[in-house]
Order: C-alpha cells, then sequence, then structure tokens
C-alpha cells in the first residue's frame, strides 16, 4: 500500500476533476472558473485590491471578493453581517477562534474557489462552493486548537452550524434539546469538523500545503497565494471536458485496487 500512495497522489486528484466535469455545473460552466467572486450577500462581483482588510484578511488584499468592512465584521463574536455567533455555549477562546475567523476570510475574500462553486436556491446567497480540499495540516490545526483550547475548553451544542439554529431572539442560540459539551464530542475527528461544520463546503484532503492539490486557510502572502496554483490547476481539469461515460466504475475500480494493494 505505500508504494501505491505515489500512484494515488498522481491518478486521483486528475480522475476527481474530470468526473466533476462529467457532473451538471452551475451557470458559470463553460466560463473561467478561476479569479472569480462567488454571487453571495457580501461579495463584490469582481476580485480587486483592497488594501486596507482588517487582521486575518489581509493575505487577500492584493486581489480581494471582500471589502474592508467586511473583512472587519468578520473579526467579531457576534457579526453584523449574519448575525452570527461564535460564542453560543460560551467564550471561545483565542487560539480556536483564530481559524473561524479564517475561515470567513477565505470564503469572503479569496477569489480562488471557482472550481467549487455551485448554484443554490437560497435568500441570502445564489452560490456556494462545495467539498472544497482543504489542506491536510489546515483541518488538523483546527481541530487541534479547538479541541485543546485553554485556559478553557470551547463548548458546541451542534455538529452542522450551517443549519438548525434557533433564530429567535435575532441571532443563532442552541436549538430545544440540544447540550453545549466539548468541542471534540461534536466533532470526534478533524475531517467530523472541517467536512461537517459547514454542510461539506470543505473536505479533509490528504494532501499538504504546498502540494498544488489542496487549499490553504492560512498562507504568508509575502510568498504569493499558493491558492491560485491549486485554482488553476483544478480550473484547467473542469474546463478540459467530462469524461466518457463510465467514468464512475474507473474510480470505484481504482479504490478497490488501492484497498486490496494490487497497486503495490
Amino acid at each position: 500500500m505505500d508504494k501505491a500512495w505515489p500512484m494515488i497522489q498522481l491518478l486521483l486528484p486528475a480522475l476527481v476533476a474530470a468526473a466533476w466535469g462529467a457532473q451538471p455545473r452551475t451557470p458559470r460552466a463553460g466560463t473561467n472558473l478561476f479569479n472569480i467572486c462567488m454571487d453571495a450577500k457580501h461579495h463584490k462581483t469582481k476580485p480587486g485590491p483592497e488594501d486596507k482588510l482588517h487582521g486575518q484578511c489581509t493575505p487577500w488584499k492584493e486581489k480581494a471578493c471582500c471589502s474592508v468592512s467586511t473583512s472587519q465584521e468578520l473579526h467579531k463574536d457576534t457579526s453584523l453581517l449574519y448575525n452570527f455567533t461564535w460564542e453560543h455555549c460560551g467564550k471561545m477562546e483565542p487560539a480556536c477562534k483564530r481559524h473561524f475567523i479564517q475561515d470567513n476570510c477565505l470564503y469572503e475574500c479569496s477569489p480562488n474557489l471557482g472550481p467549487w462553486t455551485q448554484e443554490v436556491n437560497q435568500s441570502w446567497r445564489k452560490e456556494r462552493f462545495l467539498h472544497v480540499p482543504l489542506c491536510k495540516e489546515d483541518c488538523q490545526q483546527w481541530w487541534e486548537d479547538c479541541r485543546t483550547s485553554t485556559p478553557a475548553r470551547t463548548y458546541t451544542c451542534k455538529n452542522n452550524w450551517h443549519r438548525g439554529w434557533d433564530w429567535t431572539s435575532g441571532i443563532n442560540k442552541c436549538p430545544a434539546g440540544t447540550t453545549c459539551r466539548t468541542f471534540e464530542t461534536y466533532f470526534p475527528t478533524p475531517a467530523a469538523l472541517c467536512e461537517g461544520l459547514w454542510s461539506h463546503s470543505y473536505q479533509a484532503s490528504n494532501y499538504s500545503r504546498g502540494s498544488g492539490r489542496c487549499i490553504q486557510m492560512w498562507f504568508n502572502p509575502a510568498q504569493g497565494n499558493p491558492n491560485e496554483e491549486v485554482a488553476r490547476f483544478y480550473a484547467m481539469a473542469l474546463s478540459a471536458g467530462a469524461l466518457p461515460r463510465g467514468v464512475e466504475p474507473l474510480l470505484l475500480s481504482l479504490a478497490l485496487m488501492l484497498q486490496l494493494g494490487l497497486l503495490g
């Protein structure tokens, strides 16, 4: 199986990207999937420079889908953007909170999520991203920092923060019948957090930062935005066209072969 892993890394992204290309796409199909902004509540219509982006959103200042005022709101415990609070079960420690801020900055500011953008029928947005391959270090550290936050533990009452809240007060509160428990109770693994938190907006990737095959929430803008290369790779794979009928059995066969160690 160890010998098979390099082959997995070579074959799987191309096959998955091609499989996506075979599926019905959003109205963006056939247009540029690289360097675009989603059609959502607070996004700009197209990316551009924002020299004064606030705090953790500054890595996107050269080419941003968010405004300065949006970046400022993203850092508040209860943002006026969505009247959403992370602290629905008490105080969230800074070590954990910084990941949620970074997640928000990526969502609102990144112009590199086009290959994963899908049309949705929601009152507050027309598009969302789905199954963005999040680099394994980013997902792992997010989970670790929230699971082990000090001096106080981080608590929550839900394993999906996308829906199901009690909004009767105007902000999100735990729904009746739920209990505040430790973060790890609702998110027992890094994948449970990254994939379950926002209804599969992210996919917990096995790829590492710098691989060119996964999206980084965290990066040093002085060294450029690594997500541009990732978005370009998947956008090119999608624009290359759909696979012929039968791609699903091919992917399944590959998975079975890997499981049986036949590629080793």
